[in-house]
């Protein structure tokens, strides 16, 4: 069996706040990141700390900080609605390249998927979403797994080498997912390119708009029609997604964007479906946040997926 312990780096001690307030706990206090609580644990915490997917799509770097900047924020909160046992892996290690940090990163997600785990996934660059996507496959089979994809860009750009804008090309083209079970949630038309939209229509992916959201029915009654009982289910939260005013310290920022909110209440819905197995959040950029607002919404957003577990999707 890989050992994803020797493969992760584990979370630093202070990371991790206590009150000290029997009528007041905090989530720093009931997390666990002691090894032996892995097997009994039922959402598992990982960061992958790093940006050079990002860097070379020419954005914002930052992001390499971001998970424990997420994590800061999401050990403040209280354990108010929270039963799950959690666990904090630390983040996988850093190699020399890019490819080799995926290859990484698709080992370890594969084993604690096969280990009947949920993941919180804190990035780093929305590029793992190509590890995280094959990890999936790998372990329920290219046919059963779904991906939406929560996001102002499409993030299926040609560049060769792969970058942050290329994670779900490389699923499709090489045939992880199917394009009938890919979502494009959120996407902004003056962030993409009309080649890329031609591109996904063709293939069969779904697209669903910024403008669609907030103009036409709830977001979470479409998707629900959408859903399929025989597919594990994938949430990928670019927060590139969320206006700047809610989101400003991220990688490539807009005026415009789902708001604080419509980010949360999403992660919330994933967390309620039994069949969803990753929920990944990435682009926070800690290098432009204010008064960590960032980090405190995908703080909120974990806490509202886990918070959700238990309540009927």
């Amino acid at each position: 069996m890989f050992d994803i312990f020797q493969n992760t780096n584990r979370p630093k001690q202070d990371l991790f706040f206590k009150k000290n307030d029997r009528n007041d706990v905090r989530l720093g206090e009931i997390v666990s990141l002691s090894v032996k609580n892995y097997g009994k644990s039922e959402i598992i915490i990982l960061g992958c700390p790093q940006d050079e997917g990002v860097e070379r799509n020419k954005g914002r770097i930052g992001a390499a900080f971001a998970p424990n900047s997420i994590r800061t924020q999401f050990y403040k909160l209280s354990n108010f609605e929270i039963s799950v046992e959690i666990f904090d892996l630390g983040d996988t290690i850093i190699q020399k390249t890019l490819e080799e940090t995926h290859d990484l990163q698709t080992k370890i997600v594969e084993q604690v998927l096969r280990d009947g785990k949920r993941l919180m996934m804190l990035g780093g660059g929305n590029d793992i979403s190509y590890a995280d996507g094959m990890a999936m496959a790998k372990v329920f089979g290219n046919e059963y797994w779904s991906a939406f994809n929560i996001d102002a860009h499409f993030d299926v750009r040609a560049d060769v080498p792969r970058t942050s804008g290329t994670p779900y090309r490389q699923l499709l083209e090489e045939r992880y997912i199917l394009p009938e079970n890919f979502y494009e949630i959120g996407c902004q038309p003056q962030a993409n390119s009309p080649v890329y939209f031609d591109y996904l229509k063709n293939l069969g992916a779904t697209i669903i708009s910024l403008e669609e959201i907030q103009k036409n029915v709830p977001l979470e009654k479409t998707l629900r029609s959408v859903l399929s009982a025989n597919c594990s289910l994938f949430w990928g939260f670019d927060t590139d997604s969320v206006r700047a005013a809610d989101a400003p310290g991220v990688s490539a920022p807009s005026p415009i964007g789902l708001t604080a909110e419509e980010f949360i209440n999403l992660a919330g819905f994933a967390g309620s479906l039994q069949e969803t197995k990753i929920v990944e959040f990435t682009e926070v950029n800690p290098n432009f946040d204010i008064d960590n607002r960032t980090a405190k919404l995908v703080a909120i957003a974990m806490h509202k997926f886990c918070q959700s577990k238990n309540k009927k999707g």
